[in-house]
């Protein structure tokens, strides 16, 4: 990826997916108008990824709170996606989307696909509800990543977008002070 992707429109996209049982179309319509993440990893069946969605299942219901829907991207299809939910326990209980992107498409898209591996880095994507993308973390794929950071970057891209005459400081949570940056704050933090 040669330029940031932050404060870019999602490229337009169409995909079949699966959730809770169904199989369904999803596109960049699916996200006018609300608050995605989208939850890069690189292959059902394998290791440090279902702890990864297992734990983004755990906080599911927080991110609905805040308007948030979760589309989980592989390069697996839909139907492989069914088939991890019927075997393993920890996938049976995600109740977001799970995106197929055999094509890479997708992948492509939001540059995290590994052309020599046919696999994607683990990245996360914030998209606010004009779609574009807010938040942009990308993983080795040894390492996992944490559902509540991810919460609370969402938190605070809510904030701004609320709020855009202030900023959110390192490790800000809900209710912590924020800065309305100016010439008065210049060297004296």
């Amino acid at each position: 990826m040669s330029h940031s992707l932050i404060n870019t429109q999602v490229f337009p996209f169409k995909a079949q997916a699966y959730q809770n049982g169904k199989f369904f179309e999803v596109s960049q319509d699916s996200i006018k108008g609300k608050w995605a993440v989208f939850f890069f990893y690189p292959a059902d069946f394998t290791f440090v990824c279902p702890t990864e969605l297992g734990d983004l299942a755990d906080n599911y219901a927080e991110f609905r709170k805040l308007g948030v829907e979760i589309y989980g991207v592989s390069t697996d299809t839909h139907f492989t996606h069914k088939a991890w939910a019927d075997a393993s326990e920890t996938i049976r209980k995600i109740q977001y989307v799970m995106v197929g992107d055999p094509t890479h498409v997708i992948s492509k898209n939001f540059g995290v696909y590994i052309e020599e591996a046919g696999l994607d880095e683990r990245g996360t994507f914030v998209v606010d509800p004009d779609g574009r993308i807010q938040i942009i973390e990308i993983n080795a794929g040894n390492i996992g990543r944490n559902a509540q950071e991810l919460l609370r970057k969402v938190k605070a891209a809510q904030y701004v977008r609320k709020n855009p005459n202030e900023v959110c400081p390192a490790k800000w949570k809900e209710g912590d002070k924020t800065l309305a940056p100016s010439i008065d704050l210049v060297g004296k933090i």
